[in-house]
């Protein structure tokens, strides 16, 4: 045996605390295992583990080499893993959260294609504006819009997510345009329930960065009630271009303060932290990206439209 199994040998040993387990764990004879621990000690010249009749022990130099030992055979086993991934293709269930509105217009419609492109895979998708626990909830992955708290779980963006503040021709009709921020306080102002700090809106200016409280007859929880409710002339919003991005495209809201813009965010896929991803999450968050960023451009592109 090459030293690396040598080394892989005397990890089980210390892992498992004996060399008859060991030996179970590797399929060989526990003496070919005491033989091999033994070739490694010569090796290193400097012994490795304190045997006695009833238990082992790592000598002081046993112990230093045993710390940097278990990295090593965790990263070989981790890098055949990774390669392992590279070839196997996506199979079993894939289970996903997104946001309510967001996943009925911009994840649902791309199943189909996904899932003809990976035919092994089944999905189980679970639309909620809730903050859900990927862990304990037992999802792969999850969407997730705006700033994203501090958490062990791996995020990676998508797409952009730019918002915009408007409304439709008949309030601006009604009550006129909000020229600075500022003015948003004397009109009536829709809020979405699920972000935080909803009746404080900021902007980016000349003047640097400011924000305004606001007001307004509607709040609610789901976003979707906020654009009908604008689109209707009820008030002024501020909503994702991936939601609004289509009535400002046709006219039926109208972009409103253009010397000002909202801090941008982005669109994110998270997933429990590892080093290597799974093939059935990475094929769904690649495949995203490619769909998810060229709609976002074209909704960007629809708003500087709106706005010349």
């Amino acid at each position: 045996m090459d030293s690396l199994n040598e080394i892989e040998i005397f990890v089980r040993v210390v892992q498992s605390g004996s060399f008859s387990a060991a030996a179970r764990q590797l399929d060989l004879s526990p003496s070919a295992v005491s033989k091999q621990i033994s070739r490694l000690e010569d090796r290193l010249g400097a012994r490795l583990l304190n045997r006695t009749t009833r238990q082992l022990s790592l000598t002081e130099v046993g112990a230093a080499f045993f710390q940097r030992a278990e990295r090593i055979v965790a990263d070989v086993a981790e890098a055949e893993q990774a390669v392992s991934h590279l070839h196997a293709a996506p199979r079993g269930k894939l289970r996903i959260s997104a946001p309510v509105a967001f996943g009925r217009l911009h994840i649902a419609p791309l199943l189909p294609d996904f899932m003809a492109a990976q035919p092994e895979l089944t999905i189980d998708l679970a639309c909620s504006d809730r903050f859900v626990d990927l862990v304990e909830e037992g999802l792969d992955l999850a969407i997730r819009i705006g700033e994203l708290a501090d958490s062990s779980l791996i995020a990676r963006r998508i797409s952009a997510n730019r918002r915009v503040v408007c409304a439709a021709p008949a309030y601006v009709a009604a009550r006129g345009a909000p020229q600075r921020p500022a003015d948003l306080a004397n009109h009536n102002c829709l809020t979405y329930t699920y972000r935080t700090q909803r009746h404080d809106w900021s902007f980016q200016g000349a003047e640097g960065p400011i924000t305004v409280t606001v007001s307004g007859n509607i709040e609610t929880n789901y976003p979707e009630v906020l654009r009908s409710a604008a689109v209707a002339g009820t008030g002024i919003v501020l909503l994702p271009l991936w939601l609004i991005g289509e009535d400002l495209a046709q006219g039926r809201v109208v972009p409103l303060l253009p010397g000002y813009h909202v801090p941008d965010s982005a669109v994110y896929a998270v997933y429990p932290h590892g080093r290597h991803l799974s093939p059935k999450v990475r094929s769904f968050v690649d495949f995203l990206a490619e769909r998810l960023a060229p709609r976002a451009a074209a909704w960007e592109g629809r708003c500087q439209a709106s706005v010349d």
